[in-house]
């Protein structure tokens, strides 16, 4: 695949960054990308391994030799046909996928992997460009009719593979556009809102109908789903973690989706009531995953008087940690592109107290400095160390600390059964609920994950909703090695 001494010749390159002190004055994408030469070589970095791990690193299974291969020979239209085979939505994996493809590289064990996800961002944006993505409406229809409940990466996923199956799919959406967390969950300058916008219009014009401020359970009644052959509960991982710790009711305590939320929608022209802003203020922002880099964000383009960054853990190693050797997604540092625009960084810290003036509002957190004990056969203790306390001063504390599961409101009124992690239960690789016309994939089903498994969640689940709608699907799959199987 590729070239065959590609990955001697040509070194990986990646997108650079404008720079700082220009992209923090907006909200936009700002990523400066290789030119077609420059991807075309990146291309040719795919060795011929024989076993390409990266098949296995990746929940969809994408065929990447043979799209990288293609990239090489200059096919970009073959490339964006075989990526689109097993990815409905390389736009958004492409540029928010934490790639554990790459890391799964059988290249990246002596030398840097293949830039498959720059790769393929680049494929379907080319795609895009020369109008190869176009609206494949099913020849026929079959009559039956599906509501899938949840318009995020799973849920578009099973929508758009049930139309092509040939049934009638209604999404239903409680905010007021669609998308879920890709739309409100994820800052503007990491995905455009636009590249949600126009796959939409793509889906709407293969057929698929969206209603979108309905919540299922709230303010539409669970009963008019009786109207459906099938549903299809996608409605992700969405209650909040909080801290059991005291002054967590002070104003200026703030969990950071509903921080983020609000300045998406205030970007689109939305109106929201007392926006949260990090303007002059000194911010702390707990938790150390993705949320918290995306809270840094957006915190800096407010003009930030501080920003600093507390996780609970010990510091990742700079290099793969030999407890996740090659192929596992690795234990290693992260340094994202708004860690790099400005945010102080600590580890092994944990907070002890808000602290809040007479009126309620925040002034400061107390913190201390704490270390993991690990015995063998036992869960690991948080031991805190004497003598580390400190108090920071804080106007705004944004809690980034991810999600505990999927709400319960849709379990109850449907008699839906969940796991003691609170997640809807259903097989892995049958995606049934104890409710036999009632399927569930993505977070709802295996709790907070990653976007590349809500896609491979929301395909796989389609199937099995066709197989039981029908007796017989012609819905590709993959079974649990990451092969496909036969249509």
């Amino acid at each position: 695949m590729g070239k065959i001494t590609g990955f001697k010749e040509f070194e990986r390159q990646d997108e650079t960054y404008r720079s700082v002190i220009d992209r923090v004055k907006n909200y936009n994408e700002f990523t400066v990308p290789l030119s077609d030469q420059e991807i075309t070589k990146q291309g040719s970095r795919c060795m011929d391994c024989g076993i390409p791990f990266c098949h296995s690193g990746c929940p969809l299974g994408n065929l990447i030799p043979d799209f990288n291969h293609m990239v090489h020979q200059g096919e970009w239209q073959k490339a964006s046909w075989i990526l689109h085979s097993t990815n409905n939505f390389p736009e958004f994996t492409g540029r928010l996928c934490p790639a554990p493809c790459e890391q799964a590289c059988v290249l990246g064990i002596i030398e840097d992997p293949v830039s498959i996800e720059n790769i393929e961002k680049n494929i379907v944006e080319r795609a895009f460009k020369e109008g190869w993505i176009k609206p494949q409406p099913p020849k026929t229809r079959t009559g039956k009719t599906i509501a899938v409940i949840g318009s995020g990466p799973a849920g578009l996923a099973a929508a758009q593979q049930l139309n092509r199956a040939g049934h009638t799919v209604t999404v239903f959406e409680r905010h007021d556009e669609v998308g879920g967390l890709l739309r409100y969950g994820i800052p503007n300058f990491k995905m455009e809102k636009g590249i949600i916008d126009r796959r939409i219009k793509i889906l709407k014009a293969e057929g698929i109908i969206f209603k979108t401020n309905v919540n299922v359970g709230v303010t539409y009644d669970v009963k008019d789903l009786k109207a459906f052959d099938a549903i299809v509960l996608c409605g992700g991982a969405t209650e909040t973690r909080s801290l059991p710790t005291p002054g967590i009711d002070a104003n200026g305590v703030v969990q950071a989706m509903d921080f983020l939320t609000q300045q998406t929608k205030v970007l689109f022209g939305k109106e929201v009531e007392n926006q949260v802003m990090a303007t002059d203020k000194n911010v702390i922002v707990i938790g150390g995953g993705d949320t918290g880099s995306d809270c840094i964000g957006t915190s800096n383009r407010h003009g930030a008087k501080s920003v600093v960054n507390f996780e609970i853990m010990p510091k990742p190693p700079g290099e793969r940690s030999p407890t996740t050797p090659w192929p596992f997604w690795p234990l290693k540092l992260k340094t994202s592109s708004s860690h790099q625009e400005g945010s102080e960084r600590n580890w092994l810290i944990n907070t002890k107290e808000f602290v809040k003036d007479e009126t309620g509002k925040l002034i400061a957190l107390k913190t201390v400095n704490v270390e993991w004990k690990m015995v063998p056969g036992q869960r690991p203790q948080l031991i805190e160390i004497a003598g580390t306390e400190k108090t920071w001063p804080c106007d705004l504390a944004l809690l980034a600390l991810g999600f505990t599961g999927p709400e319960s409101t849709l379990a109850e009124k449907l008699g839906i059964k969940r796991d003691a992690r609170s997640n809807y239960i259903a097989e892995y690789g049958k995606y049934q609920t104890n409710v036999k016309n009632i399927f569930t994939a993505g977070d709802m089903r295996r709790g907070q994950s990653l976007i590349v498994w809500a896609i491979s969640e929301g395909r796989e689940a389609a199937r099995q909703v066709d197989l039981f709608l029908m007796g017989k699907s012609e819905l590709p799959s993959k079974d649990v090695t990451g092969d496909l199987v036969a249509m």
